[in-house]
């Protein structure tokens, strides 16, 4: 049965989450800050935070009036300083896990709405329809009027999707949507049953698509209507992503870590591959200083970069390769002709491939990774092999949250 408990906050967990120790065990307390004195409604180790008795000093306003509702943000509510310090430190932390010292760099932030890609929820209620994220704890969805973490061009979106969405009659009540700003306008996929709709609907969908100024419109990744093709920059190409694919959350964070990834070259640097490549976001940076192997397992993704590759002039030999690293990473032959490797996996990250890594002579490594656990583990087995570890660079593309992107880079 859940009861109100006053408790004391020590510390915020890897969540974000305030964390109290009690004769119980730990209980986490969303939207609680460190030295806090709190009441919450707590139910096993989660707390539900009812009032804030003795405030932090490092609790500030929030810039968002969905704070403490919406799950799409964490911290806004805590000290600027201290939040850098406390999301370097869950990087540094998770090295430590692993017995590795390192000079972790301090945060590097990017600014408020420079999200250009979101996964939002769609839902249908009565006549209406919702769409924004869910609740914190809860699959209640918060209805976005503002975000300051998003792109402005997707929030001013927002109304006018609502309307087209009340279109998809005989759909289900809740859909997934993808959003992404690209360099020429709004891409948006809708996951759901549209298999369901009339040609009508579809028309219709397409009317209001093209009223809403998009330049793209697909259904479960099938295009419905295009005013053209969405361009994404990368390096020297312009990309046309399929949609809902990945991408980098902020065009700023990408370009910050380019610069990093390419910065590790050696000035013999010849030949490099980019491992789990995705669509090429940094294949063409590397591409403009050597010859270089994408390889990724999303087959769609490697014939967007063909395409962009066939479009674009000067730069050196790209050779693309369709390949789950997963089961079969590089072996040590197959890497011998490389100078430098980069891998940016998803979040389980490279494991089977860092141990081929190990084995090989490759002279330098950049790691991109959003999960510094698993990058953590990945670079203990590069480092046990021989590797030093030469820089640490966290990134803050995920404003408020607890994620946070990774550099890192080795060498012989």
């Amino acid at each position: 049965m859940p009861e109100t408990q006053r408790l004391q906050i020590e510390r915020l967990g890897a969540q974000g989450d305030g964390v109290a120790e009690t004769d119980a065990g730990s209980v986490f307390v969303a939207f609680a800050l460190p030295g806090e004195t709190v009441d919450a409604v707590v139910e096993a180790e989660r707390g539900r935070l009812a009032s804030v008795v003795a405030p932090s000093r490092q609790r500030v306003q929030p810039v968002c009036e969905h704070f403490g509702r919406c799950g799409g943000c964490a911290l806004q509510h805590y000290d600027a300083e201290a939040y850098r310090g406390w999301k370097r430190g869950l990087v540094a932390t998770a090295l430590s896990m692993r017995g590795i010292e390192a000079d972790v760099a301090p945060l590097v932030g990017v600014g408020l709405g420079s999200r250009r890609r979101a996964a939002l929820t769609a839902r249908r209620e009565g006549a209406d329809v919702r769409i924004g994220f869910h609740e914190a704890g809860s699959n209640a969805l918060v209805d976005l009027q503002v975000c300051h973490v998003l792109a402005a061009e997707i929030v001013k979106l927002l109304p006018g999707l609502r309307e087209l969405l009340k279109l998809l009659v005989g759909s289900p009540s809740e859909a997934r949507l993808h959003v992404l700003l690209a360099d020429n306008g709004l891409d948006v996929d809708v996951s759901g049953n549209s298999a369901k709709l009339s040609p009508s609907a579809r028309a219709a969908l397409a009317e209001a698509a093209a009223a809403l100024g998009l330049v793209r419109l697909s259904l479960d990744g099938d295009p419905l209507f295009q005013s053209g093709v969405p361009l994404v920059r990368a390096g020297a190409a312009q990309i046309v992503p399929p949609p809902g694919t990945f991408l980098q959350a902020s065009a700023e964070a990408e370009a910050l870590i380019s610069k990093l990834v390419v910065g590790a070259f050696g000035k013999r640097s010849r030949q490099a591959a980019d491992l789990f490549c995705g669509v090429g976001a940094f294949t063409f940076a590397l591409a403009s200083k050597a010859k270089v192997l994408a390889i990724d397992n999303d087959r769609p993704a490697i014939e967007a970069l063909e395409e962009a590759k066939r479009r674009t002039q000067g730069v050196r030999a790209i050779e693309t390769r369709l390949r789950d690293l997963f089961q079969e990473p590089l072996a040590r032959k197959e890497l011998e002709p490389f100078d430098l490797v980069l891998f940016d996996p998803p979040r389980g990250g490279a494991k089977a491939q860092a141990e081929m890594l190990a084995k090989s002579k490759v002279v330098t490594v950049a790691a991109v990774s959003c999960n510094p656990a698993t990058l953590a583990r990945d670079l203990r087995i590069m480092i046990d092999g021989g590797y030093r570890l030469e820089s640490v660079t966290p990134i803050d593309q995920f404003l408020f949250t607890h994620h946070v992107e990774v550099v890192a880079v080795l060498r012989r």
